[in-house]
């Protein structure tokens, strides 16, 4: 009877201890230190509105702007169809003709743009949530944003380098250009001008 009452008295301590003061350390600590991640890694415009998030892609319709990868859950927007961001892949095999057919149209709606047609800017990614794309697919787009945009393609280079994250630590990951990042900055770019 008593290894029980030490055993059940150890884990309501236990459950009290991390029910409630850990949380509250951890929330605290996240705001004092990292306030930005902690609060959702908020964008905001000129205008100080919110526009997005540093941590989930949008899509840009727009020619003016850098295109995202491609979403099968089209980024989990409108919130009446996809009320939780839930996220995800296609799943469809390889072999499927419904993927096939989407992975063309995608290349050809690229080519049509004057966009060389690069992995990340035809296959969607796993979780239908990423804000990255590569170097190379960023300086795929350059030359028609210069010219819908009327800017010099150096000028848009050097926007690029400007909103290219790293690798993680250094050494994990390839460096990756934040879509919507870039975006806004050009949106300053056209507003400077």
């Amino acid at each position: 009877m008593s290894q029980l009452n030490k055993v059940i008295g150890s884990t309501l301590a236990l459950c009290i201890l991390t029910a409630f003061p850990y949380p509250l350390f951890i929330l605290i600590c996240g705001q004092i230190f990292f306030p930005f991640h902690a609060n959702g890694s908020l964008i905001t415009n000129n205008q100080g509105t919110v526009v997005g998030s540093a941590l989930i892609g949008q899509p840009f319709a727009s020619d003016r702007y850098f295109q995202s990868r491609p979403s099968v859950i089209d980024y989990s927007t409108p919130l009446e169809v996809y009320p939780t961001g839930e996220s995800g892949s296609s799943n469809l095999a390889p072999s499927n003709p419904l993927l096939l057919e989407r992975i063309q149209g995608q290349i050809t709606r690229l080519q049509q743009a004057n966009t060389h047609p690069s992995a990340d800017l035809v296959y969607t990614s796993p979780s239908g949530l990423d804000p990255h794309i590569s170097l190379e697919s960023a300086q795929a787009q350059i030359s028609p944003i210069a010219a819908v945009q009327n800017l010099d393609t150096q000028r848009i280079q050097t926007l690029i380098s400007q909103n290219t994250e790293g690798r993680f630590f250094g050494i994990l990951g390839e460096p990756g250009v934040n879509i919507l990042r870039l975006n806004l900055t050009l949106d300053a770019l056209e507003a400077a001008t």
